[in-house]
């Protein structure tokens, strides 16, 4: 069963845990849309964040929001010292090592000065993202008391998608290409859900006329063809990942016509 991402990390307080989502999904949003430099930025805030997190795990006691050590390598290199009988060599090596690595791309790599000698590029972000993700899913491995694939698992179903094929007007979300078939509406605003969506939402979101039409024509024959998990008895509807092939394979997710 997916974890609900709601509940993850319920144990570190929110302060932490707010900033840690924002901070990990701005690396990811800025990646996908090819800002390189704000995603090398927003790892360093990452950095701070988590650091935050293991020194409050290590101390007994986490702090209400992130704090910005003032030398970030010694910090992670201090967490080494904690006592391996009590907290496991990730806790004190390998998460601050992989800190240590993203926060010099950070600060050494022409990121936030003017003036470096490598410019923010395609290179540097695909590592900020990769590990990120790498981070943030040990992190919730260690915290959430999950194995590594639901860990792994439960990070990408927290990224949120932003496209401009879908506009979204408070609770409500349009699919700004009228010409599209149902199924693709239907299956393109689920590539930008979080988890399950009430099937109730899907009929208001594509304006279909019918609810018991569109269970029998869109939903049931997208989960028949493994594009989508429609759960029945729940009325919920889930993007699987051979639909986010055939959303990225087929829609146009862009407004300029290409």
């Amino acid at each position: 069963m997916p974890i609900d991402p709601k509940a993850l990390l319920n144990n570190i307080p929110a302060g932490l845990r707010k900033s840690l989502f924002d901070s990990f999904q701005s690396i990811e949003k800025n990646y996908r849309e090819k800002h390189w430099e704000p995603s090398e930025l927003n790892g360093g805030k990452m950095c701070e964040v988590v650091y935050s997190i293991l020194e409050g795990h290590v101390e007994g006691k986490f702090p209400s929001k992130p704090t910005k050590p003032r030398n970030m390598v010694d910090a992670c290199k201090n967490l080494e010292q904690a006592d391996g009988k009590l907290f496991s060599r990730s806790v004190r090596i390998q998460i601050p090592r992989m800190l240590i690595a993203l926060y010099e791309i950070r600060n050494n790599r022409g990121v936030g000065h003017v003036g470096g000698d490598v410019d923010p590029n395609h290179m540097d972000a695909v590592v900020v993202v990769n590990i990120a993700k790498w981070i943030f899913a040990e992190v919730i491995r260690l915290f959430h008391g999950v194995t590594t694939e639901e860990a792994s698992e439960a990070v990408d179903c927290i990224i949120e998608r932003e496209i401009p094929l879908v506009w979204e007007v408070g609770k409500v979300k349009r699919i700004l290409n009228p010409s599209l078939s149902m199924k693709d509406k239907t299956l393109a605003l689920l590539f930008t859900c979080v988890g399950p969506v009430r099937e109730s939402d899907l009929v208001t979101w594509t304006e279909h006329s019918n609810g018991a039409v569109f269970r029998r024509d869109v939903l049931k024959k997208a989960h028949k063809a493994k594009l989508i998990e429609y759960d029945a008895n729940k009325k919920e509807v889930q993007l699987s990942p051979l639909g986010e092939q055939y959303v990225q394979a087929n829609i146009n997710l862009a407004l300029d016509g290409k």
